[in-house]
């Protein structure tokens, strides 16, 4: 008897699911639709696309790229050693709740030397890379979760949405896709 294990209550884990995701579908819901449209736009009309971040904004990041690559566009992730120069017509997305990440903001600054269109997915409307950007996609951040996990969460949720709508747009089908998914796994 000694050995079992404790008992879960379930009702603590149900109530914090159920606010994560109520949070979760205020912050989808509130995002603009034509601030989404918009980037959906610039993604189709860059040459190539770049992507940065920082912790679990950076894997937000990387996951967008590699469905981007997925659907036939070119997408890198700064900083990899497989990214080619960035130029005028390219996209750099960036992601940073805070809009303060030093190394992002850092990205941004280089970018715009460079001519880069710069799209900034935030929390923070007035931050230093929300300043940088000529487009942003904001998304609240404010949770009862710790640090930036909503944003994080949402940010993943839609860009996973516009990369639907890229899918459509572009006619790709889904063998297509799989055709350019990673086999080396």
């Amino acid at each position: 008897m000694g050995n079992e294990p404790p008992k879960l209550d379930t009702s603590e884990s149900q109530q914090a699911l159920a606010a994560i995701s109520a949070e979760l579908a205020r912050a989808v819901a509130a995002v603009e639709a034509a601030e989404a449209h918009r980037l959906t736009e610039e993604i189709l009309a860059a040459k190539t696309v770049f992507v940065t971040g920082e912790g679990r904004s950076g894997l937000v990041a990387r996951g967008f790229a590699m469905r981007l690559g997925q659907l036939g566009l070119r997408a890198y992730v700064v900083g990899e050693t497989v990214a080619p120069a960035a130029a005028k017509g390219d996209l750099l997305l960036a992601i940073s709740g805070s809009g303060e990440t030093r190394v992002t903001v850092t990205h941004a600054k280089t970018a715009r030397a460079l001519g880069v269109r710069i799209a900034a997915v935030t929390a923070a409307p007035e931050s230093s890379l929300a300043r940088r950007a000529g487009l942003r996609l904001l998304i609240s951040g404010a949770s009862v979760q710790y640090g930036g996990s909503l944003f994080e969460q949402a940010a993943l949720i839609v860009l996973d949405t516009l990369a639907l709508i890229l899918q459509h747009r572009l006619g790709q089908t889904a063998g297509e896709m799989d055709a350019r998914h990673t086999n080396l796994e």
